[in-house]
């Protein structure tokens, strides 16, 4: 099992795609400056816990306390030292507070939580999730609808194409889950939200000359949205990061009326 291990982790360059992504999105985008520096900095934290994650091995029902235990004071040194003063406060106050086992244990059971609550918990149990899919399986959402991811129940968090050996041929399109990061396929021209299939109802736009490869997906018919990355547009994309770098379409989406899925690891 170790050899294994060791074999998938040289293999495995997620972590190191996505850091090198948020570097190049910081230094072209300054509208999303402080957030990707913030992001950066939660990526050795959320780094760290994945690799303890497979290493260790949690079970299911002791989950929550692993996470305060091995991956939640990372996540909260990241927050003190890249966050905002804002979110430094609330940090804080939420670290005083204590009960941060009855958060995470919440936010898994799909539990309405502030956005504090929210963004600490997601932030460290993703990791663990997206490192054991056996237990992601285990801890499915028992409210999880048809739409929900497959593995864990969770909301779909962005969209992508595929890339393709054809740049005239848009890929299949992949949902990745908000909380465990599992990725599966999806109809193209179907709401993730509601599965509406009528195209008359669902709106597509985007900010060609800052982000062209981000765009939005809407619902007319349920008010949400996502963000879909196109590679064809951008071939070093990383959806994750990308849909961060596209703060600016998320708004645009809200000012039209529209509500996203579910938000960013960053709240938006």
């Amino acid at each position: 099992m170790t050899q294994l291990l060791v074999a998938d982790a040289a293999t495995d360059t997620r972590w190191a795609d996505r850091r090198r992504r948020a570097a190049e999105l910081r230094a072209r985008h300054d509208f999303v400056a402080e957030p990707l520096a913030l992001y950066a900095r939660l990526l050795d934290a959320r780094e760290e816990a994945y690799a303890a994650a497979r290493a260790e091995r949690p079970a299911p029902e002791k989950l929550a306390a692993w996470v305060v235990e091995r991956s939640l004071p990372g996540v909260m040194a990241a927050a003190m030292e890249a966050g905002t003063e804002l979110l430094r406060e609330a940090v804080l106050l939420r670290f005083h507070d204590g009960d941060l086992e009855g958060i995470v244990g919440r936010w898994l059971e799909g539990a309405e939580l502030s956005a504090t609550d929210a963004f600490l918990a997601r932030a460290a149990t993703g990791p663990a999730l997206e490192a054991l899919p056996e237990t992601a399986q285990a801890l499915r959402r028992v409210d999880a609808g048809p739409r929900a991811c497959p593995r864990c129940g969770g909301l779909p968090q962005l969209a992508y194409f595929a890339p393709t050996d054809d740049a005239l041929l848009t890929g299949s399109r992949t949902l990745v889950c908000a909380r465990c990061a599992h990725e599966w396929v999806a109809p193209r021209m179907t709401c993730a939200w509601c599965g509406e299939t009528d195209t008359a109802r669902l709106t597509i736009f985007d900010a060609v000359e800052a982000i062209p490869q981000v765009r939005v997906d809407a619902c007319e018919s349920c008010t949400r949205f996502l963000l879909t990355i196109d590679p064809r547009k951008d071939a070093a994309a990383v959806p994750e990061v990308d849909e961060i770098a596209a703060l600016p379409l998320h708004l645009a989406a809200e000012e039209r009326g529209f509500t996203k899925i579910t938000p960013d690891l960053l709240g938006f």
